[in-house]
């Protein structure tokens, strides 16, 4: 059940309009990261999940994720006005001055419609979250953008708050997540096929002119990990792991070539 004050969430306040900066805003009203796929997102995530606990968790983050959408269009909205009779304002954007009468649209930035298409929902709640954190740090990033790209006071407090709950929110479902209790590499009920799971693939070598120098880091030398070199020049021969070594030799299985008369 949905009941709708008349009350933003946060008080939007615009000094200045700037149109070309209302046209940027749209990215976070109808974009892949914006607050409409969030809202979706998190509130079907929410009807498909049988813990109820995490349930309540999504259609919280879910309802005010509208409650953002709100705030952003509303500035988006402010920002757009003067292409309503200014048409050199509508000149930054002719599709929302003509066909939208200034005002903001299920669209991005660009004025590509909206599409579900921009939901990740998978049904296995750990899924889920994962997708979520992942949601949450690109629309950090996005608002960390318009606020460069933003000279006016009003306008960057707004956006300031929104930005802010990003982090609010991702904080929830990485905690959420890690209530699970499972391992991050638990993904799914059929486990992963051992030693290959194991094998770290260098497919991008090169030294010199050749390319740039290979790099050790924990994806590639951890506990259990070990290298195979160079797969696709080796012929897309079979891998094997080669016991008590942290590198690993391939197996060949080569056809026999018929002789050259």
């Amino acid at each position: 059940m949905y009941h709708h004050i008349k009350k933003l969430m946060f008080t939007v306040r615009v000094g200045t309009p700037d149109p070309r900066f209302g046209n940027m805003l749209l990215e976070q009203f109808g974009g892949a990261n914006g607050e409409l796929a969030a809202a979706m997102q998190y509130s079907i995530q929410g009807i498909n999940c049988d813990d109820m606990a995490c349930k309540d968790l999504l259609m919280d983050i879910g309802t005010e994720e509208l409650s953002h959408l709100e705030v952003i269009g509303t500035l988006a909205r402010m920002h757009l006005k003067p292409m309503k009779k200014d048409a050199e304002a509508a000149e930054h954007d002719p599709l929302i001055a003509i066909a939208g009468g200034g005002g903001v649209a299920l669209c991005n930035s660009m004025g590509n419609a909206w599409t579900s298409d921009y939901l990740k929902v998978t049904g296995e709640l750990d899924v889920d979250l994962r997708s979520n954190i992942a949601a949450e740090a690109r629309a950090k990033i996005v608002y960390e953008r318009l606020i460069d790209f933003c000279d006016d006071p009003g306008s960057k407090e707004a956006l300031q708050f929104l930005m802010t709950r990003e982090i609010t929110h991702l904080r929830a479902f990485m905690s959420a997540l890690d209530s699970l209790g499972k391992s991050a590499l638990s993904i799914g009920a059929i486990p992963p096929t051992p030693v290959i799971v194991d094998q770290y693939y260098n497919d991008s070598t090169g030294e010199g002119d050749q390319g740039e120098q290979d790099f050790t880091g924990p994806w590639n030398t951890g506990e259990g990990i070990s290298i195979i070199e160079s797969p696709a020049l080796a012929g897309f021969q079979v891998l094997k792991a080669t016991p008590k070594t942290s590198r690993t030799t391939l197996d060949t299985e080569k056809k026999q070539k018929p002789a050259k008369k």
